[in-house]
């Protein structure tokens, strides 16, 4: 029997200084049973990261041909295409042609992401966004992970701030320079 995705429910304050986003954001993000927290944690905290109109979460490993995260304007058309974790040369050099602009959120080790798309064939490789979740910030919204988890998420100068269940938690996003 196949087991099912897990649905998670976030309550989410966004205050992203950066951006000049305020808004208060009710997501349901489905876990497939392949994909880790980290992974989901990641996936939500890029969300709020491109929060905009037109944002959405795809349907995910059900459907491969898409991006895990997509921007789309009023008629549909792909704006930007959002990856999370460690996606490969092939997927990014699709995804460049897909759409004007693609970002990259990783919770993994940022050299390796970058070594294993060293030397590849991607279309418009220098226009990438690359950008490093801070691990220890990752790691402590895993913990605090529940079916139904509410945080305020405040964003300046690229710097997270976590309020979670009374406790704060932080990290930087670092831009990565495609190789």
């Amino acid at each position: 029997m196949a087991l099912s995705a897990t649905i998670y429910h976030f309550t989410i304050r966004l205050s992203d200084v950066d951006r000049g986003v305020y808004e208060t954001l009710e997501l349901k993000a489905a876990r497939h049973p392949s994909e880790s927290e980290e992974y989901l944690v990641t996936r939500v905290l890029a969300y709020c990261l491109e929060y905009a109109e037109g944002i959405a979460f795809s349907r995910g490993l059900s459907n491969p041909d898409e991006p895990p995260i997509a921007v789309r304007d009023l008629t549909g058309v792909l704006k930007t295409w959002i990856e999370v974790g460690s996606p490969d040369a092939a997927r990014l050099h699709k995804a460049s042609k897909a759409a004007p602009r693609v970002a990259v959120y990783t919770h993994k080790d940022p050299a390796q992401l970058l070594r294993s798309l060293e030397g590849e064939r991607i279309h418009r490789a220098q226009a990438l966004e690359l950008y490093s979740l801070g691990r220890e910030l990752v790691a402590g919204l895993v913990a605090r992970l529940e079916r139904r988890t509410e945080f305020d998420l405040s964003v300046n100068d690229r710097h997270l701030y976590v309020t979670i269940g009374g406790e704060t938690l932080s990290g930087e996003v670092e831009r990565l320079s495609p190789p």
